[in-house]
């Protein structure tokens, strides 16, 4: 065998030559840059390291040369120390769930994507191997071709908050036509991603915001955007729907989402308290206290409004990516990028998300 130095860049991944186990390639990379995160805490906390390990190929995933990474939520939070059940075990890890990239190599059983060709996808939350590296690994089914009408920038901003969209209004809620939608948060990732999928589905949107995103959600085919900070949300809106999103969380706005809905319709929360339960008990204690909770509310709301609840999380679906994709490729989803940053200055970019200098999306450029 000979080593030899990738000439990508200054990516710093390395090629063996190797008798073929990958599709369409006759090599594997090696090592390349990666954020690590070897201990919970700040922005701070995160290591740039090279010469970090590529595991080899299963035959159903695909090696991602990456262009850009998104920056969620939920990167900050695992960095902080949430989901340490999962995590923490397995540390140093890598975070990152958004990708838009270049297919590098492919797994043997890779039939839909090939080598050089642009994608863009997400990984499930609770994957060890994140995507703040040179070179990411998803399954087939997490990744699809990214539209020529969009830059990586914009591609990577939005699989992971549409696919969390989609679980809840498709899996969940299972909107159709005509249904009336309240989102609560529509200006973040997520809310607005499931206004442009529920207008696409020729849903009536209503989704509650701050002042500064009112145009856009109202521009993206929201029927009403009522600003909390200024108005009353339970005076301003009118009628009842068919599901409720809440993308904020908390005793408030279930109340007021439960309230609104009528009977047989689906309240969905993204603040599921599975982790933050195992986190605190283990998983042989969270995980059975977390689920008794769940059933406890719906039975209680199923019981007292006649609706369905449910906690929400990222899945991955391949039919709701390839709707996604359809939909980006035709201008009818986009989550705006505020910022960007380089891999390099990832501890900046989580600074600015953590003192909430930037409240829009941010996005990490290699």
């Amino acid at each position: 065998m000979r080593v030899m130095r990738s000439m990508r860049g200054n990516s710093g991944a390395g090629l063996i030559s190797r008798p073929a186990r990958l599709c369409s390639l006759r090599s594997v990379f090696t090592g390349c840059r990666a954020v690590m995160l070897p201990r919970f805490g700040g922005p701070e906390v995160f290591e740039l390291r090279e010469n970090v390990p590529v595991p080899n190929l299963n035959p159903n995933e695909v090696l991602v040369r990456a262009k850009a990474v998104s920056v969620n939520p939920l990167d900050c939070r695992i960095r902080a120390g949430y989901g340490r059940s999962v995590f923490q075990p397995h540390l140093p890890i890598i975070v990152g769930r958004d990708i838009s990239g270049e297919v590098a190599a492919i797994g043997t059983s890779v039939k839909s994507l090939k080598v050089g060709q642009e994608v863009f996808g997400a990984l499930h939350p609770t994957a060890l191997r994140g995507t703040y590296t040179d070179y990411g690994i998803l399954s087939e089914e997490e990744l699809t071709e990214k539209p020529s009408s969009v830059s990586h920038v914009e591609a990577s901003a939005i699989p992971f908050a549409a696919l969390t969209a989609w679980r809840a209004l498709k899996s969940n809620a299972r909107i159709t036509e005509g249904q009336r939608l309240l989102v609560f948060g529509g200006g973040g990732a997520v809310g607005f991603s499931a206004i442009q999928l529920a207008v696409a589905s020729g849903c009536h949107v209503t989704a509650s915001c701050v002042g500064q995103t009112k145009d856009r959600i109202l521009a993206a085919g929201a029927e009403q955007a009522v600003d909390y900070t200024t108005e009353d949300i339970e005076l301003a809106v009118k009628g009842k729907f068919d599901a409720v999103l809440d993308t904020i969380g908390g005793p408030e706005t279930e109340r007021i989402g439960i309230n609104f809905l009528r009977k047989g319709g689906n309240y969905m929360t993204l603040q599921g308290e599975a982790a933050s339960l195992t986190d605190k008990y283990g998983f042989v204690v969270g995980l059975p206290l977390a689920t008794s909770l769940l059933m406890k509310k719906k039975i209680q709301y199923q019981y007292s409004h006649g609706i369905d609840y449910w906690w929400t999380y990222m899945r991955a679906d391949p039919e709701g990516l390839a709707e996604i994709q359809r939909l980006v490729g035709a201008g009818k989803l986009k989550i705006p990028v505020e910022k960007t940053f380089s891999i390099t200055d990832v501890v900046a970019a989580h600074e600015a998300k953590e003192k909430k200098q930037i409240p829009g999306k941010v996005v990490l450029e290699f």
